[in-house]
């Protein structure tokens, strides 16, 4: 089901630049669905019953699985929207979809959502979570819908980066990843100074563009135990990442790169910041060399708070920091917090980034 790898539908960059050029006389919100199998559905109705957006939104997915759901969680007494009231472009299913039984067709169907709201020409992006494997069953050979958008849109380079506001101290937690979905065997021999410099570049501009910054300190982690030891746990530190953060220096003379920071280390006075409000901040981000190394931290520090964004797009896209939670589809179980957490921050970044 759905259109080929090859022939998704990729707009021109003349078109994002146009749209661009609009966007500060509109914008709609565009939420996606997700794996349909998955609590996609369930934690977008429940976000829709607690929070009142500040633009107009609209929903791509398939209207019989949002129904199936609004029915299901009504009749567990739960409050839920209900998928009438909303703007739901519909992608049709041939056939029910089951919560909690993942398949081919649900990971052709999650696929298709992205290529509708692309095509649709979106502004601002929120995608519920997918299911990889199922869309490499599908035939879709993409790691994640990072790199889906990437392609889609032509963007290169992208980052994927993590913003979580403390609801304790109100600092700003913020983490980028060198490398994404890929083994952890293959990240020695992808960590190259190219690389680094890409995603390094991102984040230094959305540092700028997006929160105000300008004089900017940066941690950086280490590969290996104690960042190598001086070379006797893993040679990467010596002959990749400090002659790197030394050119990196001459650079970008205003910014503070600080590393190789051990990793069993780097992510303490970040969590101190989070909870303690007489601890200063450290550093303004972190850029953590694997998935990992990044998510552990992020998410023991702010499971229901943090967000997924893509670095590089030509349009704002986050995503809930977790998840199809396949085992819970269906049962009222799924927390609607992150999805709104990742709903605010599109509405606060577009409007940091377009002008609003």
């Amino acid at each position: 089901m759905g259109l080929s790898p090859a022939k998704t539908n990729r707009h021109s960059p003349e078109f994002w630049a146009l749209l661009a050029s609009l966007l500060p006389f509109f914008v709609t919100i565009t939420l996606t669905l997700g794996d349909p199998a998955g609590i996609g559905s369930e934690i977008i109705l429940r976000a829709f019953s607690s929070y009142r957006p500040r633009w107009p939104v609209r929903v791509v997915g398939s209207v019989a699985v949002l129904v199936a759901t609004y029915e299901r969680l009504r009749g567990l007494g739960q409050a839920v929207a209900d998928p009438a009231a909303l703007d739901v472009v519909d992608v049709p299913t041939p056939e029910p979809v089951q919560p909690g039984q993942p398949s081919v067709l649900t990971g052709a169907l999650s696929v298709q959502y992205l290529q509708t709201a692309l095509a649709l020409g979106c502004q601002a992006l929120v995608t519920a979570p997918v299911a990889k494997a199922y869309w490499q069953k599908a035939g879709y050979a993409f790691p994640g819908q990072t790199e889906f958008l990437a392609q889609a849109v032509g963007a290169h380079p992208t980052a994927m980066a993590f913003f979580a506001r403390s609801p304790h101290t109100g600092w700003v937690l913020r983490t980028v990843l060198a490398t994404t979905h890929i083994p952890l065997a293959q990240v020695p021999s992808c960590i190259t100074p190219a690389l680094l410099t890409a995603k390094l570049t991102l984040l230094v501009a959305s540092l700028r563009q997006d929160f105000g910054l300008e004089r900017l300190r940066i941690a950086l982690a280490g590969l290996n135990p104690h960042s190598g030891e001086q070379g006797h746990l893993g040679r990467e530190e010596q002959d990749i990442l400090k002659p790197w953060m030394q050119s990196m220096r001459a650079q970008f003379p205003q910014v503070e790169l600080q590393g190789p920071v051990p990793p069993d280390t780097l992510w303490v006075a970040p969590a101190q910041a989070w909870w303690h409000r007489d601890v200063p901040s450290p550093w303004d981000a972190c850029i953590a060399l694997y998935h990992d190394q990044g998510l552990i931290p992020v998410k023991a520090l702010a499971f229901d708070q943090a967000v997924n964004t893509t670095l590089g797009l030509p349009f704002v896209r986050t995503s809930p920091d977790h998840g199809t939670a396949f085992d819970i589809a269906g049962q009222g179980k799924a927390n609607p917090t992150s999805f709104i957490s990742a709903w605010q921050w599109a509405e606060w970044l577009w409007e940091r980034r377009f002008g609003a």
